[in-house]
């Protein structure tokens, strides 16, 4: 059974120099309430795994959506991702002040290497990226050709933590995504040694229907109350 804790308890918990994936596509799934927290925690040289780098503004106004605010606080040491193009924050401290490193990965290719990394494979070949910068990325393990195919073998990843958000989370810690806010979370849950679970409204465990859980409450470790966004 997953810990309820505040979210300043949950905080505390992810050290400096942690390796931490956000779920979210560009702002949307993404726990905001605890990203918001930790961005005033002071936190600092985290390597960040997540599909992109958000944007500086958000559909309410919000300045700094999602992890853009941990970006431009600049502390994130290094980002692993699939899209910076709409934070230009991310092409300013990487190009130009030196202080962030950024490997990119392609979307699909990145997702799966979550996955493998919470499967215990040692690795994902696809054919994405032959031939292509992605061939020079530290996380490219080499080309392999089969059946006359060549193929890329991209390293698995994990995390010491996960931070994901769930639209439904019961008190067992099963979780449930409104819509297309589950991407990269199913996969990321599985794929950290602590996941960190906000939810915008906990149930009582059987409100929601087993084959609507997507993420089984084993995999969750804390669960914080963020509240309706």
């Amino acid at each position: 059974m997953p810990k309820f804790v505040s979210i300043e308890e949950a905080v505390k918990l992810i050290p400096d120099g942690a390796t931490v994936m956000f779920g979210g596509f560009m702002g949307c799934g993404s726990a905001h309430k605890f990203i918001d927290a930790l961005s005033k925690s002071g936190v600092k040289d985290l390597t960040m795994i997540c599909n992109d780098g958000s944007m500086p503004g958000g559909p309410l106004g919000e300045d700094y959506y999602g992890v853009a605010k941990l970006i431009h606080n600049k502390q994130v040491k290094k980002l692993i991702t699939s899209h910076v193009g709409l934070n230009p924050e991310v092409a300013q401290q990487n190009m130009q002040d030196g202080t962030l490193e950024v490997v990119l990965v392609p979307q699909g290719s990145l997702a799966e290497m979550i996955r493998a990394g919470g499967a215990g494979l040692g690795g994902v070949l696809t054919p994405t990226g032959v031939g292509t910068v992605v061939e020079e990325s530290p996380l490219c393990l080499g080309k392999q050709t089969i059946h006359d195919k060549d193929y890329l073998l991209m390293a698995p990843l994990h995390a010491d933590f996960a931070v994901i958000s769930g639209y439904k989370i019961d008190k067992a810690g099963n979780v449930w995504y409104k819509g297309t806010t589950m991407n990269h979370s199913i996969v990321m849950a599985t794929a950290a040694d602590t996941v960190i679970a906000e939810a915008e409204q906990v149930v009582e465990v059987g409100a929601i229907a087993p084959e609507d859980v997507r993420t089984p409450g084993v995999f969750v470790d804390y669960v914080v109350e963020g509240g309706l966004y």
